[in-house]
């Protein structure tokens, strides 16, 4: 049996908010499996992903303070209102080896990619972050995550994009798929 892809991509339509009560669930299996968790996405989806935690049960104040939960709406990974790949990647390395650190099994990560790419919506660097992104994962054995598609408010070849660069489709909090259009690095040369 193949192990469950860890870096993962949810691709989804509708209302954002739609998505918070799936990735709250499985923010909580991956606190319990003693994982930092951090969640990058707008101001309101922060909101609504802590509401959400603290919906079932999660003493979110505590898990912050503690570092067990990064909750983030900052743009720090941005330049000049650009996505910036090496900037986001140096940072997911810090919080990486911050996590390892700190006893903790791993870091799981979540973030929407039209936030991400920040006000300028530059997509250009997209394939070239998502490759990369994929051999930090390969590097990083410890590191899983969900990369956050809005096929409603993202262009059409960025879905199609994001979609080949990963191995692992989210479903659910109990469900992840083998992705059948999952190209790697290798074959897209």
């Amino acid at each position: 049996m193949k192990p469950i892809p860890r870096h993962q991509c949810l691709i989804y339509q509708g209302a954002p908010s739609a998505q918070l009560a799936s990735l709250a669930l499985l923010i909580r299996k991956k606190l319990d499996a003693n994982y930092r968790c951090l969640y990058l996405n707008s101001p309101d989806m922060v909101a609504g992903i802590r509401a959400y935690l603290m919906s079932s049960g999660l003493d979110v104040h505590k898990a912050v303070v503690e570092g067990r939960l990064i909750l983030s709406s900052g743009l720090d990974h941005l330049v000049d209102n650009r996505f910036d790949p090496q900037r986001m990647l140096a940072l997911l390395k810090q919080a990486y080896d911050s996590a390892i650190q700190d006893g903790y099994a791993g870091l799981w990560a979540s973030g929407d990619m039209g936030w991400e790419f920040g006000p300028a919506r530059d997509f250009s660097q997209l394939m070239a972050y998502e490759r990369a992104l994929e051999a930090f994962f390969e590097a990083h054995p410890a590191m899983s995550g969900i990369c956050q598609y809005h096929a409603d408010a993202l262009p059409g070849e960025v879905v199609t994009a994001g979609l080949c660069v990963h191995p692992g489709i989210y479903v659910d909090e109990n469900n992840t798929r083998a992705n059948a259009r999952y190209m790697p690095a290798r074959s897209r040369q």
